[in-house]
């Protein structure tokens, strides 16, 4: 599994659609409704259509409300329950590429649109209270396809995928561009809104003025994704699946374990004094309770 440039994302899902439906289920938008025709009026459904489930993975986040794991992918987000198949939320196919859970049953999102929805292409910032059941728009609707999402500090600060642009708001509506160049994935720190790491494919970047500006981390491992569990404690896996484990805010970085592959997304649930690490990569959804020394399994029910 690999991750699928933005531009390319809505025109994937089209051609996946349509290649695995055929005749069988014809898709009629009309101001916003959706239909399903044809083949005893059903709609679309995992279980009928394996081929478009939990597929690249862009972001992991657990809900403080019940304790769930939750998987935005390019064909949707999936409750992944501790035993049992994953559950696609709504039965929408939304590729919510920008990802993270603000509280109970609350989510910010972004990305692209089920095809069933008359949606513009690029959903900007959009904003669940019910479990991503249903989502609402609050800003950029048409004009920013975030990759990246964290909401802390009372800002939400987000990569725009399109532009290159690192970006920060204070009310969720109003957007400041804070720099621009590439990115595969940043973390803010939980004590210092100014202080932000990103991963890059030139290496580890710090910004001590919250992402206007950026200098090398020195002798930083390479890393694809990265999360920060506490203050000083930070996990971030390399192109390779090592995972490295920094105790003194990014500034040293010490090898743990390994995965296999590359990794899609990484993130810590941190509860009752415990640090679980969830880890996103080809053989599916890994979990370590040991600091990314070893992990197990679990999900693996995803297709290849």
């Amino acid at each position: 599994m690999r991750w699928v440039p933005g531009r390319a994302l809505v025109a994937t899902i089209g051609t996946a659609l349509v290649v695995l439906l055929g005749t069988a289920v014809t898709l009629v938008v009309t101001n916003g409704d959706s239909k399903d025709t044809a083949a005893g009026q059903q709609p679309l459904s995992a279980d009928d259509y394996p081929e478009l489930g939990l597929e690249h993975v862009h972001a992991l986040g657990v809900d403080p409300a019940d304790g769930v794991l939750y998987a935005a992918s390019h064909f949707g987000i999936f409750r992944i329950p501790a035993t049992g198949k994953a559950t696609r939320v709504a039965n929408r196919y939304q590729d919510t590429m920008g990802f993270t859970i603000t509280g109970p049953n609350t989510f910010l999102g972004s990305g692209h649109p089920d095809l069933r929805e008359n949606l513009p292409s690029r959903l900007g910032l959009i904003e669940s209270t019910d479990g991503a059941n249903t989502w609402v728009p609050l800003s950029l609707s048409g004009k920013a396809d975030f990759h990246t999402l964290h909401a802390v500090h009372g800002r939400v600060y987000g990569y725009e995928s399109g532009s290159g642009t690192f970006m920060v708001s204070p009310d969720r509506v109003q957007w400041e561009t804070r720099s621009t160049r590439p990115m595969r994935d940043f973390v803010v720190d939980p004590q210092d809104p100014e202080n932000i790491l990103a991963t890059t494919s030139d290496g580890l970047l710090r910004s001590t003025d919250g992402g206007r500006t950026w200098a090398a981390v020195a002798g930083a491992p390479t890393l694809v994704v990265v999360a920060w569990a506490s203050p000083d404690t930070l996990y971030g896996i390399d192109t390779d699946g090592a995972v490295h484990h920094s105790r003194d805010g990014g500034a040293g970085w010490t090898e743990r374990g390994t995965i296999a592959g590359e990794p899609e997304a990484l993130t810590v649930d941190v509860r009752n004094g415990a640090q679980t690490l969830y880890v996103a990569a080809e053989r599916g959804i890994l979990q370590s309770t040991d600091g990314g020394t070893s992990f197990t399994t679990r999900y693996a029910d995803r297709s290849s």
